[in-house]
This record gives C-alpha cells, structure tokens and sequence, in this order.
C-alpha cells in the first residue's frame, strides 16, 4: 500500500503538470450533457412521455456512469506511455510489490475521475438535474450512487491497465481503450429505454455491467425510467453493480499484474 500511494502521487503530480489531460477530461462529458440534453430532449419517449425535463433526469445517470469508465481509455494510455518511454523497467528493477505500479496509477485516475465528477455533477444541476424528480430519495442514498460509479470507474480503469501493458504505443491504447466502451455504453439503458429495444438486445442491456450501475443510481437518485425488466440485475440494481464492479477488479487486476510481471522492455 505505501509503495502504490508512493506511485499515486508521482502520477498526480505528473497530471497537474499537465493541466490540458485535465482540462480535455472535463470538456468532452459537459458535452455530452449539454447535447443530450438540449439535442435528444424532446424527442426521447421515456415511460409515456417525451416531456424534456424528464428525459433530463432520466440522461444524468447514464452520462456519469460513461463519464466515469472513459476513464479506461487514460489510463491504458498513460500506461502504454510510460511502457513506451522505458519508465516501467525503471520501477521493475526496483525494490516495490509488483502491483504497486498499476494501483497506484488507478488510484491517481480514480482521484482525476473524482473530480471530474464533481464538475460533471455541478454542470448537470445547472442544466436542471433534480436528485428526487420522480421518487424521493435523501443525502445518503445520493452519495451511495456516486460512490458506485466511483467503484464502476475504478474497475474499468483495471481494463485499461491491461489494455496498456498489451500495446506498443499510447496511440494504441488510447483507440483500444474506447473501440470496446462505445458498445458496451450504448448497449445499455444508459441513454435510451431498453424497453424499446428488439427482445434480445433489450437481455443484452439488462445484463450488461454498466446498465447495472445507471440502474442502481436512478434508483438512488430517485430519477426517472427506471427499468421494469425482469432480469436479475435490473431487479437488485445496487447489488448487481457492486458485484459486477468487484468481479472486474479481482478478475482484471490479477491480469494486469501478471501482464506486467512478464513485460518486456
């Protein structure tokens, strides 16, 4: 743990040396939510409604939970860069726990997904995100969904981690790291209603991780369109994400570590 805390704060202090990476971060899912919003609003049927306000509410889960696992795509890349400059050997021949290198560049994209966040969440109350809209929920219940898409973040970034250590150039990991987000993020019930969707690709959506988590924080948040699927995970949304969220971290660590211990330089 000291060695990955060790490792988190290089990382940091590299990232605020490099304030665009930051920047960049924030733009592109303020983006998002300003065109879903204002583009999309009037015409999605979310329940029996296309009122915008809805549609508003119903948006604000699934643009944070993609918020938070394009987080991958930097991660990869900056492992991939510091693979790609000869850094890694450089911590390899030194005397640290092997996985140190990896936690603690997850952990440093887990306090830039944080804060990206924070921003993200700020923007969307402006453009009119009301925690409570359709159910009433309390203080507690909001932080519990942020708390699950942090985890969400956290795991995916373990993806990009491997994504890094498997490629020869952060160009590579930067397109590995997002060719499999678009998919995994629009097949799902993050910004459309699954409802609507051809019967198997509606089961594709219930059972797909990330529906999980934009299930669970609707759920907390009190918004709109929740699902009324029948599936395990749309039924035990919090459950399902934690679950999910953990698997991919155990799973996708132990790769990643393993990847790195046999990296060639």
């Amino acid at each position: 743990m000291s060695d990955s805390l060790v490792l988190a704060r290089r990382n940091l202090i590299r990232m605020s040396r490099i304030p665009e990476m930051i920047l960049f971060g924030l733009i592109q899912p303020v983006m998002f939510v300003i065109l879903f919003t204002y583009v999309f609003g009037g015409s999605m049927q979310i329940g029996d409604t296309t009122d915008p306000a809805v549609y508003k509410n119903f948006l604000m889960a699934g643009v944070f939970a993609q918020t938070v696992t394009f987080a991958t795509a930097g991660a990869g890349a900056g492992i991939a860069d510091d693979m790609h400059k000869g850094l890694i050997d450089r911590f390899r021949s030194l005397p640290m726990a092997r996985g140190a290198v990896l936690t603690g560049r997850t952990i440093a994209d887990l306090v830039q997904t944080f804060l990206t966040l924070l921003v993200l969440a700020i923007v969307a109350l402006i453009v009119g995100w009301r925690p409570g809209y359709a159910e009433p929920t309390n203080f507690g219940k909001v932080l519990g969904g942020f708390g699950l898409l942090l985890l969400l973040g956290y795991a995916f970034t373990w993806i990009g981690a491997l994504i890094g250590l498997s490629v020869r150039t952060p160009e590579a990991a930067t397109s590995g790291g997002l060719i499999w987000l678009f998919p995994v993020t629009f097949l799902s019930n993050a910004f459309v209603d699954p409802g609507r969707m051809t019967p198997w690709l509606r089961h594709v959506a219930d059972w797909n991780p990330f529906s999980a988590t934009a299930q669970a924080c609707r759920k907390l948040f009190g918004d709109p369109g929740v699902s009324q699927s029948d599936a395990w995970p749309m039924q035990h949304p919090v459950w399902a994400s934690l679950i999910y969220s953990i698997l991919i971290v155990v799973i996708f660590r132990t790769l990643a570590v393993r990847k790195y211990r046999r990296a060639e330089g």
